[in-house]
């Protein structure tokens, strides 16, 4: 027989040592693999999973504490707390019932007078199957009771805790809520703010955080105002009991408990025998611009410490009562709010065109060009550029006048003839964004263009009317000009040819050349018309600075946070934020002519019979005329004791026809109120203000949390003062 030829290459067993060695290889990746993974999981994450580990054994039951009061710069609560016997639901003890706590419910619901529906509906998760809507449904932890009823009447808590046994999982127990003094009638509502549940996304910004004060899905925090703005120090920190629970859910022991620290308190400047006042005479001012005809819309007033930058009142129309957040606005709430518009702050949100009282800020650009501001200007009723006439506004022509005689006649064309003088000598046509701007440049000294930097959130920036703004503007809409231009409007054009020709035009004449400043920018400019949009606070703070000399603070609204004892956390200091760099003769200037627009201007009649010799007011009236043939905003903005000022005092009405015809008999009753006048006399102690200035002391806190308010200020609540 042939012997078998061995096979050419690898033998047999060649092959299997290979099999074995590429196996050994395999197994050797897989155990090294494992072994890092093993490294990474439990030295590298070992904390992160170590922390997931014992989160899944342990609960938190948190109960927040109680917020801290927002007190008056005597010390009236502007916002307080009140308690009322409320009622939870502790489901992990319904769920060891037989019928899953289906009987308690019942009972609970006949004790309550609600169905056992509407309580059913509070204790399911949010998101689970059924579960109704937010804030319906139980957004906060599984373990933490669920409040089902509130400001329960008294008896029926205590008969849930007389019979605990047909109960089981209740609790009736004493909760605060926030409630809203409003003392002497002080609204204030856009200035305190409301709170608001705890949104995801401030949720996901702390990441994956133990600190026991974070926050947790079941708060309500801050939303607007103060609130909002000093959330953290109101807010306090929580009770939080930390228990075991085993894989069943099952409560094993109690782990840890923290009591809670009450939340500290912000003392504000705000005045409330003030604030009462001016929001009273915003009112009027809104009724007076109806009486005549005009639709009034909207207003804001001011009332700032020249001396400090600290607000003592600053009020909003239209308002609402805050109390209605309490406890959850309803949908038919939030609409009407929505569609009355009152939720926007017009005095630091709003924006409107100045008018004639950024006439002041013309003066001081053209005192810083060489102007003579005490030669002559001519005063004629309108003024012709090209092809444009520009006609005064708020009075006729008066001829050659004094730059004085024309702040207090409130003459258009003498800055129209000053602002065309500066145009042309800046390059007029041929000038660039870089070219000098001498009403913007000051403008922005002031403050305009730029946020206060107000204590509040929200605050809108507004706009300076300026080359460089228009440059600005043309780049970032020259495309679309362009586009319908060329488009001519075609859906328009079918149901309005005229109309669409207009646009049309306008639209090459922008895109081809809406860069340019052109004469009538610069007129506009200079008497607060144009591009120029200001909230009704910078304005204020404008004054502030002309009444100062040139000192642009940032206005403040609290004073300081202080504990429940009293004891200062942060005293809160004024602050400047600029100076204007004019020369000291244009301060004096503008000192000398304001009071004249009160004494023999266009605001003479608002104070007639007004002690005028011994407080002067310095003022300027405007009347800004708005596009879409809408009527003009009312504007008064003032100053007084001109010879020592004190205050600045600003109102402002929208669609509220002239300055003096709307807000000027508003301004003097407020300083009618911060002066005590009363006819031709002046009674410092009739003054709203207690001691006939703003406190520079703190109130005092009693040893229980109760501010202390000085004897006579009165607490303005239940006949108290």
């Amino acid at each position: 027989m042939w012997a078998a030829m061995p096979t050419e290459g690898v033998s047999v067993h060649g092959r299997s040592n290979w099999r074995l060695l590429i196996l050994g290889v395999l197994i050797a990746s897989l155990l090294a693999t494992l072994a890092a993974r093993l490294f990474y999981l439990q030295v590298i994450s070992g904390s992160t999973y170590r922390a997931q580990a014992h989160g899944n054994s342990v609960r938190e039951v948190v109960n927040p504490a109680v917020r801290g009061l927002i007190l008056d710069q005597l010390g009236r609560p502007l916002v307080s707390n009140q308690t009322s016997m409320g009622v939870t639901v502790d489901r992990h003890a319904l769920r060891l019932q037989k019928d899953h706590g289906a009987a308690v419910i019942s009972r609970l619901a006949g004790v309550l007078g609600v169905t056992p529906a509407s309580i059913t509906d509070k204790l399911a998760p949010c998101g689970t199957p059924g579960a109704k809507r937010p804030p319906i449904c139980w957004n906060g932890p599984t373990y933490q009771p669920v409040p089902v009823a509130t400001k329960v009447p008294v008896q029926t808590a205590i008969t849930i805790m007389e019979m605990r046994s047909e109960f089981p999982g209740i609790t009736a127990q004493m909760d605060a809520s926030r409630t809203y003094p409003s003392p002497f009638g002080a609204n204030a509502a856009h200035l305190l703010g409301y709170l608001g549940p705890v949104t995801q996304s401030q949720l996901n910004t702390q990441g994956t955080s133990l600190d026991p004060n974070r926050l947790r899905s079941m708060d309500l925090i801050g939303r607007t105002g103060l609130e909002k703005q000093y959330d953290t120090a109101l807010r306090g920190k929580p009770a939080v009991t930390t228990l075991s629970v085993d894989t069943a859910g099952h409560v094993l022991s109690t782990l840890d408990q923290q009591p809670a620290t009450p939340g500290n308190y912000v003392v504000t400047s705000i005045d409330a025998k003030l604030q009462a006042v001016v929001e009273k005479q915003l009112a009027a001012a809104i009724d007076r611009a109806h009486t005549q005809g005009f639709p009034g819309v909207a207003g804001a007033a001011v009332v700032v410490d020249v001396r400090t930058g600290r607000i003592l009142s600053m009020a909003s129309y239209p308002t609402y009562d805050p109390s209605i957040w309490v406890g959850g606005v309803s949908k038919t709430q939030y609409d009407q709010l929505m569609k009355s518009n009152a939720l926007n702050f017009n005095a630091m949100q709003g924006l409107y065109a100045p008018g004639s009282t950024f006439k002041a800020i013309s003066t001081a650009a053209a005192g810083t060009q060489g102007f003579n501001l005490y030669g002559t200007y001519p005063c004629p009723n309108q003024l012709k550029i090209g092809s444009q006439t520009f006609r005064n506004f708020e009075s006729s022509g008066f001829g050659p006048i004094s730059l004085k005689r024309a702040l207090e006649v409130s003459c258009n064309t003498v800055f129209y003839g000053i602002s065309e003088k500066m145009w042309n000598a800046a390059g007029g046509v041929k000038a660039n964004a870089n070219s000098p701007d001498p009403i913007a440049k000051t403008a922005k000294m002031f403050g305009l263009g730029s946020p206060t930097g107000i204590d509040l959130p929200g605050e809108s920036t507004g706009r300076v009317s300026s080359r460089a703004f228009k440059e600005a503007n043309w780049q970032a809409h020259k495309n679309a000009w362009c586009a319908n231009a060329l488009s001519g409007y075609p859906t328009l054009r079918k149901t309005n040819p005229t109309l669409a020709d207009y646009y049309t035009s306008l639209d090459k004449e922008n895109c081809a050349n809406g860069f340019l400043w052109r004469p009538g920018d610069a007129l506009n400019q200079a008497i607060g018309q144009g591009d120029t949009a200001v909230t009704p606070l910078q304005m204020a703070m404008v004054y502030a600075a002309v009444a100062n000399g040139g000192t642009v603070y940032e206005p403040t609204v609290a004073k300081a946070i202080v504990d429940p004892t009293g004891k200062v956390v942060q005293e809160i200091t004024p602050k400047v934020k600029s100076h204007v760099n004019v020369p000291k003769s244009v301060f004096t200037f503008l000192h000398n002519a304001l009071p004249g627009v009160a004494e023999n201007g266009s605001a003479k009649g608002d104070f007639v019979g007004f002690p005028l010799s011994k407080i002067p007011i310095a003022a300027k009236t405007g009347s800004a005329q708005v596009s879409g043939n809408k009527v003009s905003t009312s504007w008064f903005a003032t100053y007084a004791p001109a010879n020592n000022p004190k205050y600045a005092v600003l109102m402002m009405v929208s669609q509220g026809g002239t300055g003096a015809g709307t807000s000027g008999p508003s301004v003097r009753k407020i300083y009618e109120a911060l002066f005590g006048v009363n006819g031709t006399s002046v009674d410092p102690t009739k003054s709203v203000l207690f001691g006939d200035a703003p406190q520079t002391q703190l109130p005092k806190i009693r040893s229980d949390g109760t501010p202390v308010v000085p004897k006579g200020a009165g607490s303005g609540v239940g006949g108290g003062g």
